[in-house]
């Protein structure tokens, strides 16, 4: 209804009429500039690809003789609206819990030949306009089939204790599994599940994230080719956005580490029976 190159009415003097805010009217123009944004987003995403560390400063360094248009501005604006960062130390989500048993590292040096020999899970974080939410998801290490996951809105280890006893309730018990030394997988009620059904407990050296490597490289898979590309705004969005991906991570997706398998023809190779539909 309104109209921007009005002779006599001004914008702001149109807003004021319908009882509009200004702010709205600028908002909804800017989402014009989506197709533009997301086509500068998958050039960062091509940089960020083989340089993780960079910073937007760096990126618009990068892309500035092919791309004059992307300014140092419009990198980091794309990148903010996209949740992009650069690589380095942020929020620490393995804390331990104080006066925790130490477990060692089990799978130093361990041929991993078949599904349930080991599984490892671990805790992310993912960005949402009202704040932070939490990722937990339970995979298989010789399949990196995702067997379970969890969202939650809190750091309390309700929502991991529930990914491993679903995990458990679908797959059975595997022989080890391998943590991080964070407060969930310390905690009383996370250890006792594992002690219930006589699962060995690894935990990661303190500072070693490469002791879990598959599950973060899970975590990286998801926000690049999912997460950051789709920019979601409520927890429910997110929630099927990620149920969706986890769907094709385990179905579709081919994975050069396992010959070009999917991680469930990987676990159908030794598991017949069709497994229940993963659910968050």
């Amino acid at each position: 209804m309104i109209e921007a190159d009005h002779k006599k009415h001004s914008i702001a003097e149109q807003c004021r009429v319908l009882n509009l805010n200004r702010s709205a009217y600028y908002y909804e123009c800017s989402d014009r500039r989506n197709d533009a944004d997301l086509e500068d987003l998958k050039l960062i995403l091509a940089v960020l690809g083989e340089k993780a560390f960079y910073g937007y400063r760096k990126i618009t360094r990068e892309l500035r003789n092919t791309h004059r248009h992307l300014t140092s501005k419009r990198v980091r604006r794309i990148m903010h609206q996209f949740g992009l960062r650069a690589i380095y130390p942020k929020l620490n989500l393995s804390s331990p819990r104080k006066g925790h048993k130490k477990y060692p590292y089990l799978l130093r040096g361990k041929e991993i030949q078949y599904p349930n020999q080991v599984w490892a899970t671990d805790v992310t974080y993912l960005r949402l306009p009202g704040g932070f939410v939490y990722l937990t998801a339970v995979m298989d290490l010789f399949s990196r089939k995702v067997l379970s996951w969890r969202l939650s809105n809190s750091m309390d280890a309700t929502f991991c204790v529930a990914a491993v006893r679903e995990a458990i309730d679908r797959y059975g018990v595997p022989a080890i599994f391998n943590t991080d030394q964070g407060s969930q997988f310390t905690s009383d009620a996370f250890i006792n599940v594992l002690k219930e059904h006589h699962i060995e407990i690894s935990m990661d050296g303190k500072g070693r994230a490469l002791d879990n490597v598959y599950v973060e490289r899970l975590w990286r898979s998801l926000k690049y080719e999912d997460i950051y590309l789709n920019s979601y705004e409520t927890f429910a969005e997110l929630q099927r956005g990620v149920n969706r991906y986890f769907q094709f991570y385990n179905t579709e997706r081919f994975h050069q580490g396992l010959d070009y398998a999917t991680p469930e023809m990987m676990h159908q190779s030794f598991v017949l029976e069709d497994p229940l539909p993963l659910a968050g």
